[in-house]
């Protein structure tokens, strides 16, 4: 018999069973600031907002990777990164870091 499965969906960055807060906590960091940075980098009016999160969610992604723990942890990280990285690019080429 088919049994439902519920899950946590902070379960994914803790799949070893102990708590990481400051990982955790720069996976989460990472993925909101690339997902600001990618929305903000439609428009080009809002370049530098666009390619200062960018390079936030960049250094923030990088210091994540280095001291991750988990599988879970580096996927969201990677995730980030990726929005992160795609708006400080189109930040950058609307017009830089300071207008």
């Amino acid at each position: 018999m088919a049994q439902a499965v519920r899950h946590n969906p902070v379960s994914m960055l803790l799949d070893d069973g102990r708590a990481h807060p400051l990982e955790s906590s720069l996976a989460a960091v990472t993925v909101l600031l690339g997902a600001v940075a990618f929305v903000t980098a439609m428009w080009s009016g809002l370049h530098v907002l666009s390619a200062w999160t960018g390079l936030a969610g960049v250094v923030t992604g990088a210091w994540g990777q280095f001291i991750s723990a988990t599988t879970g942890e580096r996927f969201a990280l990677i995730i980030g990164l990726g929005g992160a990285a795609f708006g400080f690019y189109l930040g950058m080429a609307h017009g830089g870091l300071l207008g």
